[in-house]
């Protein structure tokens, strides 16, 4: 059965009409099917589909990203991957089922593949817990990435979270460190890795497997510091400004990507990416092997150096560069022109007013004169 969004009421009425348009059963009996009539509502359910999910705001964009029947980071492994290898724990505590770990092979190349797994019904849910993983999950991921680094297997991590998993026993365990790590370990890699956010992105939960050489987001999915309802019970102390928050937070891929802070967006089939799974996982699989031919030439450092680059860079024009006649310096910052300049008139503050001054005045007295 297929669960409707808020804004999907006129879409559900029409998704209902066609299927029993299409049941040549009614209360008189056996009736002939009209294929004009099913072929004209399908016409108007592709249209409001169409318009529909080409004005979403931002917080409809979180509803679609949250959706139950959106496909999950398991959907797409078993899809875009062969011969994956399941591996598991983190040989300090215990095996966390909300992250999926293993080698698989993608057009025959080998891959380490990560993915936090939400899960599919309530059952799975509970056994994933909802997606947000504790310290000994990120620990495990910490453990493969550094396999995968040593044997120069390129890492694919799919991003679906609310966020770590913020009860006592995780913070006993040192939930906060291992995001860290994680985080420094992602950096460090002197292999590709490619991240893709197919849900929610949420918090440091995200960032610790999404600190990538390319971050990736689905048309409909979001990719933020917090969620809107915490984001509001913050600011306003009402948890009902989410779509306020939503709106000021800039989480949709679309203002992310003008943003610098994601590499692409993949376009979903029409009304979302729940709506059509076999098409996704295609694009999915397409983006994925041309980033990675992005990288086929480039040595350890090259990849490295490019993904430092990339984060340092994000919020300035140009970031930070090496200069490359001069192997071995550190990275330094190039200032951007449009700074100079400011710097240049802020340093001479009381010559820059005193020139307009004497600008302003010749104005007039040729307009006197």
């Amino acid at each position: 059965m297929r669960n409707y969004l808020d804004f999907e009421k006129e879409i559900k009425n029409l998704e209902e009409e066609l299927d029993s348009s299409k049941n040549p059963f009614d209360k008189d009996g056996i009736s002939e099917v009209d294929t004009n009539k099913i072929q004209k509502i399908q016409e108007q359910i592709n249209e409001k589909l169409e318009k529909t999910y080409s004005t979403l705001n931002s917080w409809q964009k979180t509803m679609v990203a949250r959706h139950e029947d959106r496909p999950r980071a398991n959907f797409y492994i078993k899809e875009v991957f062969s011969d994956f290898t399941l591996l598991s724990g983190d040989r300090l505590f215990a095996d966390d089922k909300s992250i999926i770990a293993g080698f698989g092979l993608i057009d025959g190349k080998s891959v380490l593949v990560l993915g936090q797994e939400k899960g599919e019904d309530l059952n799975s849910r509970m056994e994933r817990n909802f997606g947000m993983m504790r310290p000994e999950g990120y620990r495990k991921c910490i453990r493969l990435m550094k396999l995968a680094d040593r044997f120069r297997i390129p890492v694919v991590t799919f991003i679906d979270t609310p966020g770590a998993y913020p009860g006592i026993g995780a913070e006993q365990r040192g939930q906060a460190i291992a995001i860290a790590n994680s985080i420094e370990c992602c950096m460090s890699l002197k292999v590709p890795n490619i991240s893709v956010i197919i849900g929610e992105g949420g918090s440091g939960g995200a960032i610790a497997l999404a600190s990538s050489n390319k971050v990736i987001m689905l048309e409909h999915s979001i990719y933020s510091v917090i969620s809107p309802e915490g984001c509001a019970s913050i600011l306003w102390r009402d948890p009902s400004k989410s779509l306020e928050a939503a709106d000021a937070m800039k989480l949709t891929a679309k203002e992310l990507l003008k943003l610098g802070i994601i590499d692409e967006v993949i376009d979903e089939p029409l009304g979302g990416a729940h709506r059509d799974y076999k098409e996704m996982a295609g694009k999915i699989k397409k983006s994925i092997l041309k980033n990675l031919e992005k990288f086929k030439n480039q040595s350890g450092d090259e990849i490295f150096n490019q993904r430092k680059v990339r984060f340092l860079k994000i919020g300035r024009d140009q970031g930070f560069k090496k200069p490359s006649d001069a192997a071995g310096q550190q990275l330094s910052y190039v200032e951007p022109g449009t700074s100079k300049i400011i710097r240049f008139l802020k340093d001479r503050k009381n010559l820059a007013i005193g020139t307009g001054t004497i600008l302003l005045l010749l104005v007039i007295l040729s307009i006197l004169l």
